[in-house]
């Protein structure tokens, strides 16, 4: 049981429902996603944000909710993957991985997933990544250019080629 003087009442907004919890203020979110709030969508793979596993979207930007500290964010809304599907509608990500074959074991495929759909967002808006040849021009979605902005997120089964055509359908 933790200390009282180390716990924090703090609001977050869970896939669109805020949520009222009483955390540990050295708890990461996502051990508050994964142990208060049952969400065990997002993994924990490494633990100190080398893998990717454990990606949600943090105020519509993708983040390693194993760096966060929950009471950090209090006020934030965050989307996880349990959070993206509209009732039994997939994702268009979440379809397009399953058409392509994007995920073999299943481990990481939720972070790559929120991964992606993060992504996508830096795309549309016009983010230039390391791969993008001209920064002043608006990048294109090519194949290096996905696996350089997925590069966070390491997928131990090698399914890289249906993870790429996975977002490619669906930015297409």
């Amino acid at each position: 049981m933790s200390d009282p003087a180390q716990l924090s009442e703090i609001t977050l907004r869970v896939n669109g429902e805020d949520r009222r919890l009483t955390v540990d203020t050295r708890s990461s979110l996502l051990d508050v996603l994964r142990e208060q709030l049952g969400l065990t969508g997002s993994k924990k793979g490494c633990d100190h944000g080398q893998c990717g596993a454990c990606t949600v979207l943090l105020d519509g930007r993708r983040v390693n909710s194993c760096l966060v500290l929950a009471v950090a964010r209090d006020g934030s809304g965050v989307t996880t993957i349990e959070g993206l599907a509209d009732g039994e509608q997939l994702h268009p990500l979440q379809a397009a991985f399953v058409e392509q074959d994007g995920f073999q074991c299943g481990y990481c495929t939720p972070g790559q997933i929120c991964s992606a759909v993060g992504m996508l967002s830096e795309l549309a808006a016009g983010w230039p990544s390391a791969a993008t040849p001209d920064v002043s021009a608006a990048p294109e979605l090519t194949e290096p250019e996905i696996a350089e902005r997925l590069s966070g997120n390491i997928c131990r089964c090698g399914a890289y080629p249906g993870i790429v055509a996975a977002v490619k359908q669906a930015a297409g």
